[in-house]
């Protein structure tokens, strides 16, 4: 009971799917990881185990000691001061004036005066205090206005010249008020004047903290960093040499991954991985749910997993650009959609941006070249395969472009090598070329490998020289045939409602293969070899087995010949599981009604479950019904379209599919023109119209046609149009 409990549960589909997620994970982080062997060989515990020789010539910026000389000159920029209070400085100063004023005019005694001045006035440790207070109180109006008009002039110039906080902390207020005093200013009126701006003085000069901050950053920015070079065979590390942060810009620049491999650092790429896998298929799963077959998430993960495999085992020195990012993309695009490879793409860039260390200028052009690539990809037509490789020279000129405009932006700020940006764009622009002749090479693996058909596995299935294509034509004309005409009809009304067009005309074309076990016994083979109907010799029910067996062995032969699954599907599916009225209304007849039950003369199914598989099979009554008929004038052609969609609703036939009325009505308006064309007459041309036209003809020497023939000519050419009409 334990071991089959045990059992149960490894073979469940959950079990399944959680263990591929960890497998891929594991694996992914593995392959990402492995870079840090190469740093975890040379290093330990932050000791070089021996001497590392520079391949080429590095230049390295000293970052910590850029940054201490950054901060000094910063550390040296005066703050930025911005004047204020001017207005209320000056206020207080009148005030002043007009309470003294008021004081002088008051009718009390002198001590009370002296007292109310007093507390106006702070004179404590002023050595002319008894001067000033005497000429404030009893000098006369006339001079007391002239001092206080003098103070005013003094302290505008004082504020022009700014108060600072440093002034008035140091007591510099003196020195201030000397150094701006007006001219004609005697010495009795200095000593009043000095004391009474003393008084209202207050710094006006404040530090504006913003200002402040940008010109130290600007100070900052304006310091070069201090670059290290170390020529081509210079030892870049010795044997038992501490790793500083230098060397190990220095092992980084020349390609090593200066990551060490520890658990910390292992349990972070896998954390990364794992979320980055998380995103991508809940994506899926609410986006892209027709992507979630096992076939499609293993090919998305194969890729992933070789992308991955290749920055690792790229050699050092290498540039990323040449990493082939554009093939991802291009596959990805074509086995399932190019907004799924967008998405992939761009989680697949971060992780590998963090992961392998890749500088942010090669993660932007390549989420960037994603998108781009996704809406190329998206406008490709597949009947030829070099606008492939066409396509892959446009993903070439925009990563072109990109790279280009990155670096001209980052010459803006810092020193960029020529030579680097050459060569970067040289490798983006091949990239892209190189990339889509990549893809073209390896559909065929991949379509091999997860039984996916791309569209250029279905234009090569649509060659009329696929040995079982060859074989229907020479065994089986008349079913041959009829595979084209349905063909034609799948392909317009696929296109006419948004399906896949291509993959309706090739499963229509593949879809009787199983007559090709039995082709007499199907009618319209029987007229082209001239035999008669071998079903009179049979009773229904044996004839019935016969009919409806051709979807099965139609999958035989599908199998047998390496189609890919989704034609199966049309093969099983183009009949659901209709009835075989015809054989069913015969036994009726010769049995009973109530011993025929319709569930014995229906075909096994299963319905149709996608547009595609849904339009053969109203695409394959329609074309058998109106061949049946001698020309069928477009009102008979409409009425048996509408009653076969009818009928095969009523029978709950596309109960499954995806087809909504408005599609139906939009595949009948389809399926009717284009059915009109294959049946318009032909022009029963006169058998001796030659003759006709040679005893009308008249030899003139420019050899011209005379009146009555143009005439003629152009009678029938009018006939033939009105027939065709």
């Amino acid at each position: 009971m334990i071991i089959d409990n045990v059992k149960r549960f490894v073979t469940s589909a959950n079990t399944i799917k959680i263990s591929a997620l960890i497998g891929f994970t594991v694996l992914m982080t593995a392959v990402i990881a492995s870079q840090n062997y190469f740093f975890q060989n040379i290093i330990e515990n932050g000791i070089s185990k021996r001497d590392i020789i520079a391949q080429k010539t590095l230049t390295v910026v000293d970052v910590k000691r850029t940054e201490q000389h950054r901060k000094e000159v910063a550390s040296k920029v005066e703050p930025v001061l911005t004047a204020a209070e001017d207005e209320f400085i000056k206020t207080n100063l009148v005030t002043m004036e007009n309470s003294i004023v008021q004081i002088r005019k008051k009718d009390t005694m002198n001590s009370v005066k002296l007292e109310e001045l007093g507390i106006l006035l702070d004179l404590s440790g002023n050595p002319r205090k008894d001067f000033i207070t005497t000429f404030l109180l009893k000098s006369d109006d006339a001079s007391l206005h002239e001092v206080f008009d003098k103070a005013n002039m003094t302290l505008d110039k004082i504020l022009r010249a700014g108060i600072s906080e440093k002034d008035y902390e140091n007591n510099d207020i003196h020195l201030l008020v000397a150094n701006n005093m007006v001219s004609n200013v005697s010495k009795r009126q200095i000593s009043v004047i000095s004391a009474l701006l003393e008084q209202v003085i207050v710094p006006n000069l404040v530090v504006d903290e913003f200002a402040t901050e940008i010109a130290r950053k600007n100070a900052m920015n304006s310091v070069k960093p201090y670059e290290i070079t170390f020529q081509k065979g210079d030892k870049i590390l010795f044997d038992g040499e501490p790793v500083t942060r230098l060397k190990r810009d220095a092992l980084r620049q020349a390609g090593y991954n200066v990551y060490e491999l520890n658990w910390q650092g292992l349990a972070a790429i896998y954390i990364l991985v794992f979320l980055a896998t998380i995103m991508f298929l809940g994506y899926m799963k609410f986006f892209e749910k027709k992507f979630l077959e096992p076939n499609y998430l293993a090919i998305s993960a194969v890729l992933s997993i070789i992308v991955a495999l290749i920055a690792t085992v790229m050699p050092t020195g290498f540039s990323p650009y040449i990493l082939p990012i554009p093939a991802y993309v291009i596959i990805m695009s074509i086995f399932l959609n190019p907004r799924v490879a967008c998405i992939a793409t761009v989680i697949l860039a971060c992780v590998l941006a963090t992961g392998a260390q890749y500088d942010i200028q090669w993660l932007i052009t390549f989420i960037l070249l994603g998108m781009v690539s996704m809406i190329t990809l998206s406008q490709i037509r597949f009947s030829r395969r070099f606008d492939l490789i066409k396509t892959g020279f446009h993903i070439s000129l925009a990563g072109l472009v990109i790279v280009l405009s990155i670096y001209l932006i980052e010459k803006c700020l810092i020193d960029v090598s020529n030579i680097m940006i050459l060569q970067n764009c040289v490798f983006i622009f091949l990239n892209g070329i190189l990339s889509s002749i990549i893809a073209l090479g390896l559909f065929p693996i991949f379509e091999s490998w997860f039984k996916i058909i791309t569209p250029y596995g279905l234009a090569e299935l649509a060659d009329h020289n696929q040995p079982l294509l060859k074989r229907l034509q020479f065994e089986a004309p008349g079913t041959y045939h009829h595979s084209l005409m349905v063909s034609n009809l799948c392909e317009a009304a696929a296109e006419a409602i948004g399906a896949n067009p291509i993959l309706a005309r090739v499963g229509a074309f593949y879809h009787d293969i199983g007559k090709l076990k039995r082709p007499l016994f199907f009618v319209e083979n029987q007229s082209y070899f001239g035999i008669e109907n071998p079903h009179q010799k049979l009773n229904p029910r044996l004839s019935k087995m016969v009919i409806t067996a051709h979807p099965k062995d139609g999958v035989e032969l599908a199998k047998e010949y390496g189609l890919p699954p989704v034609i199966h599907n049309f093969i099983l599916q183009h009949h659901g599981e209709g009835l075989a009225s015809y054989f069913y209304n015969q036994a009726v007849q010769e049995e009973g009604l109530e011993n025929v039950k319709e569930e014995q003369f229906r075909y096994t199914g299963p319905k149709p479950n996608t547009k595609e598989t849904a339009i053969l099979m109203i695409a394959d009554a329609v074309e058998s019904a109106v061949r049946s008929l001698k020309n069928p004038t477009p009102e008979e052609i409409e009425k048996i379209i509408d009653k076969i969609i009818v009928e095969r609703l009523n029978d709950t036939q596309l109960a499954d599919s995806p087809l909504t009325l408005h599609d139906l009505k939009v595949i009948a308006a389809t399926f009717s023109r284009i059915l009109r064309g294959m049946q318009h007459n032909r022009i029963k041309y006169q058998e001796n119209l030659a003759e006709e036209f040679g005893k009308n003809k008249i030899i003139m020497p420019n050899k011209t046609l005379d009146a009555d023939l143009e005439n003629k000519i152009k009678q029938l050419e009018q006939r033939s149009d009105e027939n065709k009409d």
